[in-house]
């Protein structure tokens, strides 16, 4: 990520081989690795000193995020399942070697207690919380139909990927101070719906309505709200969620799909003072593919 080059070639991906995972997925089997920064990210001090809480923080898009955010100068406490405790560590593991605090914290967004138990826990911790990047998502391709999803996994795809979100925006907002943002994860999936994924970009496209709406509501206190609309990345979701992972991301118009490394920086930029005019806004990291 340090050398000029055609974008298309930035992560040479050769036809991923078929893998499968039970949900929620790790890392370690994941064939190639994901690239999250580990070697390539260096920080410029853009958020020295700030408190950052991440959903969905042990692996993907979330470690790379924690990792950036770390090099920047920040202490960055985390969420993660049970289930992910190992890759937990490890994301824990590259904030501390940042030089920054890291907090894992088993949490499961979907009850609303737990939400508030989390934003107590950062506010312990930390004091306040300057940025929170709501990223802990659940998906689950149907390639045969709506008759194939169920009441259970649609109840629970909107409590993750929303009810989750809407909470911990609510308990939030009064500990973020002037000049803090929230982040969202959003998605292509958002303005471009992948028919077997019906449900899961059905609370995309709220999470980019829900943006834009509460930036309007918030910004008298001095707080930016905007999303981040990833195309198609390499995290364990994928391998635990999809049911052909062979030629997973080709679509794209870059012809492959992006590490978690690649959207780290969208992220970055939008918890900083250097975007300190820009709220209610969706920055499309599709890999080419043209959004609203």
């Amino acid at each position: 990520m340090t050398d000029q080059q055609h974008p298309g070639d930035q992560h040479p991906t050769p036809e991923f081989p078929s893998q499968d995972q039970p949900h929620p997925g790790w890392t370690g089997p994941m064939d190639p690795p994901p690239d999250h920064g580990e070697q390539s990210y260096r920080g410029s001090g853009r958020l020295d000193g700030r408190k950052a809480v991440i959903t969905g923080g042990d692996s993907g898009i979330g470690r790379a995020v924690a990792l950036a955010f770390a090099r920047e100068g920040a202490d960055v406490l985390f969420t993660h399942l049970d289930d992910e405790k190992d890759d937990a560590a490890e994301t824990a593991r590259l904030v501390e070697d940042a030089g920054r605090r890291a907090v894992p914290v088993s949490c499961d967004v979907r009850e609303e207690e737990n939400c508030r138990a989390l934003i107590d826990r950062a506010v312990k911790e930390f004091g306040r919380i300057d940025v929170l990047v709501n990223n802990a998502a659940y998906q689950m391709s149907q390639p045969d139909g709506i008759e194939a999803i169920s009441t259970e996994q649609f109840d629970r795809v909107l409590r993750t990927n929303l009810y989750g979100m809407f909470w911990l925006c609510k308990m939030a907002l009064p500990h973020i101070p002037e000049g803090g943002s929230i982040i969202n994860s959003t998605s292509v999936q958002a303005y471009k719906p992948s028919p077997h994924l019906l449900d899961y970009a059905t609370t995309k496209g709220a999470i980019v309505t829900f943006t834009q709406g509460l930036a309007q509501m918030v910004i008298d206190k001095g707080v930016r709200v905007n999303a981040v609309a990833p195309g198609p990345v390499w995290t364990p979701l994928i391998p635990a969620t999809m049911p052909d992972t062979r030629k997973f991301g080709k679509q794209a118009p870059i012809g492959r799909p992006a590490q978690p490394a690649e959207m780290a920086p969208a992220y970055v930029f939008l918890a900083s003072q250097e975007a300190s005019y820009i709220t209610a806004e969706i920055v499309n990291a599709t890999g080419g593919t043209p959004l609203p």
